[in-house]
Protein backbone atom coordinates (compact mmCIF):
# COMPACT_ATOMS: atom_id res chain seq x y z
CA UNK A 1 0.00 0.00 0.00
CA UNK A 2 1.15 3.61 -0.65
CA UNK A 3 2.13 6.21 2.36
CA UNK A 4 -0.78 8.27 2.09
CA UNK A 5 0.20 11.75 4.81
CA UNK A 6 -2.89 12.04 7.06
CA UNK A 7 -3.72 15.39 8.89
CA UNK A 8 -3.95 15.91 12.53
CA UNK A 9 -7.81 15.34 12.19
CA UNK A 10 -7.13 12.07 11.13
CA UNK A 11 -4.82 10.69 13.54
CA UNK A 12 -7.11 11.71 16.72
CA UNK A 13 -10.21 9.54 15.00
CA UNK A 14 -7.95 6.59 14.91
CA UNK A 15 -7.35 6.92 18.40
CA UNK A 16 -10.61 8.42 19.15
CA UNK A 17 -12.08 5.12 17.79
CA UNK A 18 -14.19 7.13 14.96
CA UNK A 19 -13.00 4.54 11.88
CA UNK A 20 -15.92 3.09 10.40
CA UNK A 21 -13.71 -0.23 10.06
CA UNK A 22 -15.65 -3.83 10.88
CA UNK A 23 -12.21 -5.73 10.99
CA UNK A 24 -9.00 -5.41 12.90
CA UNK A 25 -7.12 -2.55 11.29
CA UNK A 26 -2.49 -2.37 11.74
CA UNK A 27 -2.28 1.31 11.43
CA UNK A 28 1.17 2.75 11.09
CA UNK A 29 2.21 6.40 10.97
CA UNK A 30 5.40 7.84 10.49
CA UNK A 31 5.65 11.44 12.46
CA UNK A 32 7.99 13.19 10.88
CA UNK A 33 9.17 16.72 10.29
CA UNK A 34 10.08 18.78 7.55
CA UNK A 35 14.07 20.15 9.31
CA UNK A 36 14.76 16.50 10.53
CA UNK A 37 17.43 14.95 7.95
CA UNK A 38 16.64 11.50 9.47
CA UNK A 39 13.17 11.95 8.44
CA UNK A 40 14.17 12.66 4.93
CA UNK A 41 16.52 9.85 4.67
CA UNK A 42 14.19 7.28 5.94
CA UNK A 43 11.05 8.75 3.56
CA UNK A 44 12.33 5.73 0.73
CA UNK A 45 12.84 2.69 2.90
CA UNK A 46 9.32 3.98 4.52
CA UNK A 47 7.95 3.61 1.56
CA UNK A 48 9.58 0.37 0.67
CA UNK A 49 8.55 -1.33 3.84
CA UNK A 50 4.27 -0.20 2.53
CA UNK A 51 5.12 -1.90 -0.49
CA UNK A 52 6.32 -5.45 1.02
CA UNK A 53 3.82 -8.11 0.15
CA UNK A 54 4.31 -8.96 3.88
CA UNK A 55 2.75 -6.27 4.65
CA UNK A 56 -0.28 -5.77 2.13
CA UNK A 57 -3.02 -5.73 5.66
CA UNK A 58 -1.20 -3.02 6.92
CA UNK A 59 -1.91 0.82 6.22
CA UNK A 60 0.90 3.28 6.32
CA UNK A 61 0.48 6.75 6.85
CA UNK A 62 3.25 10.04 7.49
CA UNK A 63 2.35 12.81 9.66
CA UNK A 64 3.69 16.02 9.67
CA UNK A 65 4.24 16.80 13.55
CA UNK A 66 5.48 21.00 12.58
CA UNK A 67 1.36 20.39 11.75
CA UNK A 68 0.26 19.56 15.60
CA UNK A 69 2.62 20.01 18.69
CA UNK A 70 -0.39 18.80 20.89
CA UNK A 71 -0.39 15.98 19.13
CA UNK A 72 2.89 14.77 19.83
CA UNK A 73 2.44 15.86 23.58
CA UNK A 74 -0.74 13.43 23.96
CA UNK A 75 1.44 10.97 22.44
CA UNK A 76 4.83 11.12 24.27
CA UNK A 77 7.19 11.30 21.46
CA UNK A 78 10.62 12.01 21.99
CA UNK A 79 11.54 13.74 18.71
CA UNK A 80 11.30 12.77 14.81
CA UNK A 81 11.13 10.57 13.40
CA UNK A 82 8.95 8.21 15.70
CA UNK A 83 6.62 5.19 14.66
CA UNK A 84 3.39 4.34 15.97
CA UNK A 85 1.66 1.39 15.42
CA UNK A 86 -2.19 1.60 16.07
CA UNK A 87 -4.73 -1.43 15.95
CA UNK A 88 -7.91 -1.18 15.63
CA UNK A 89 -10.74 -3.28 16.01
CA UNK A 90 -14.59 -2.60 14.83
CA UNK A 91 -12.98 0.95 14.80
CA UNK A 92 -11.85 1.38 18.45
CA UNK A 93 -8.22 1.86 19.00
CA UNK A 94 -7.58 -1.06 21.19
CA UNK A 95 -3.66 -0.92 21.30
CA UNK A 96 -0.96 2.30 20.79
CA UNK A 97 2.78 1.59 20.65
CA UNK A 98 5.43 3.30 19.74
CA UNK A 99 8.37 2.01 18.57
CA UNK A 100 11.31 2.87 20.95
CA UNK A 101 14.36 5.18 20.21
CA UNK A 102 17.16 2.55 19.02
CA UNK A 103 19.65 1.99 21.24
CA UNK A 104 22.49 2.70 18.34
CA UNK A 105 20.55 5.12 16.17
CA UNK A 106 21.50 4.35 12.20
CA UNK A 107 23.80 7.60 11.42
CA UNK A 108 21.63 8.67 8.47
CA UNK A 109 17.66 7.02 9.00
CA UNK A 110 17.84 6.56 13.04
CA UNK A 111 15.72 3.31 12.63
CA UNK A 112 16.96 0.65 10.42
CA UNK A 113 14.25 -0.98 8.16
CA UNK A 114 14.34 -4.38 10.54
CA UNK A 115 13.74 -2.10 13.36
CA UNK A 116 10.69 -1.48 11.86
CA UNK A 117 9.47 -4.53 10.81
CA UNK A 118 10.25 -6.24 13.78
CA UNK A 119 8.12 -3.62 15.93
CA UNK A 120 5.24 -4.10 13.43
CA UNK A 121 6.21 -8.08 13.82
CA UNK A 122 5.43 -7.84 17.13
CA UNK A 123 3.04 -5.59 17.67
CA UNK A 124 0.80 -6.46 14.72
Amino acid sequence: MPVNRVSEEVIYKIMDGGLNEDDKTTIVVKFYSNGCHYCHALSEYYVNLSEDEKYEDVYFFAHNIDDSESLAKKLKLNGVPSIALFQTQNGRCVKTRLLKDPDEPHEKTWYTTNQIKTFINREK
